[in-house]
């Protein structure tokens, strides 16, 4: 057992990073195998010499961006302590960043972790950027608040919010209503973040004026779109002719962003997903970027990067098995 004493400069922060109730320190301790105590103006942390090492990198880290204004909560802490671990502490200041867009209640949306932040960047310096990972990562809603601040700053005359109406084991055909009514629950999520990024009144407004186009992808087919900032969502499920056919829809002054996740594709077997053909067929072609995001990138409850690691080993597990059966 060691003990370490850290000197604080401004106490607050201390308080915004243990948080309410001091919940995110009892996360600190239990992920770190630490005891942290605060006297007068010094942090004492005690355990194991390279556990207590880690906890106060983790903690110095945590400061440090409560310092430069950032809320911390339960998923900071585990993000950073994760940067710790992996040695990326150096690269905790990255995460203060810019604020991409601000939503009609007023909240800053900001990427969360690294991996957002490379996703962010590519889509602000590139003209095609394709957003892959798991559920959770923020893939659409970056997309849709960067899309947003293009809109709001005159860089584009239009959003376009598209995704492909592939049934994930139901059919459209027994949905009652018509067409419209038939494929807007695919396109809830859209409408969803277009409504926190706007609010609904300013939200209908513009959809009245043409401003904003959320529609399938089967609408987009000999169109060219022209001073817009198109995104499709879901694009696992494209089939590769319909991949090419909206790759190729671009028009001057435009920006495009393709999110999906390719663990979730629900195409028929025998079909290739879109999505996977041009992560291939696209890479190293200037001016498109291809950004992988993964579990540690997850902001959404901690369960769900539980769920997406558990799912990832399976799958790890499953292939490993295959392979030795091929051999045999």
């Amino acid at each position: 057992m060691t003990e370490q004493t850290m000197s604080i400069d401004r106490m607050e922060h201390v308080i915004n990073v243990f948080g309410s109730f001091d919940e995110n320190l009892r996360i600190i301790e239990n992920e770190m195998g630490v005891r942290v105590t605060d006297r007068d103006s010094e942090l004492k942390i005690s355990g194991e010499p390279e556990n207590v090492m880690q906890a106060q990198r983790a903690i110095e880290g945590l400061v440090a961006l409560a310092a430069k204004g950032e809320s911390i909560d339960a998923q900071n802490v585990r993000y950073i302590i994760s940067l710790v671990r992996s040695g990326q502490d150096g690269k905790i200041g990255e995460l203060a960043r810019d604020v991409i867009c601000v939503t009609a209640k007023g909240k800053p949306i900001k990427a969360k972790t690294l991996g957002q932040k490379k996703y962010v960047d590519a889509i602000m310096h590139n003209t095609i950027t394709l957003g892959i990972g798991p559920a959770g990562t923020g893939k659409t809603y970056l997309a849709v608040a960067a899309a947003v601040a293009a809109f709001r700053s005159k860089s584009v005359n239009r959003i376009i919010l598209t995704r492909p109406a592939v049934e994930a084991g139901e059919r459209l055909g027994f949905l009652p209503g018509d067409l419209q009514s038939k494929v807007d629950p695919y396109l809830r999520p859209l409408y969803d973040a277009l409504f926190d990024m706007l609010g609904a009144e300013t939200y209908n407004k513009y959809l009245e004026r043409g401003d904003i186009e959320v529609a399938p992808l089967a609408y987009m087919r000999g169109r060219t779109l022209d001073d817009s900032f198109i995104i499709l969502d879901e694009a696992q499920n494209t089939s590769r002719e319909q991949m090419k056919m909206f790759l190729t829809r671009l028009g001057f002054g435009s920006k495009i962003v393709i999110t999906g996740d390719t663990t979730q594709i629900d195409l028929p077997a025998d079909k290739v997903s879109g999505l996977k053909e041009a992560m291939r067929v696209l890479q190293g072609v200037e001016d498109i970027a291809i950004c992988k995001l993964t579990g540690a990138d997850v902001v959404r409850h901690v369960l769900v990067q539980r769920i997406v690691e558990a799912y990832d080993k399976y799958e790890a597990q499953r292939e490993k098995s295959r392979g030795q059966q091929k051999r045999k």
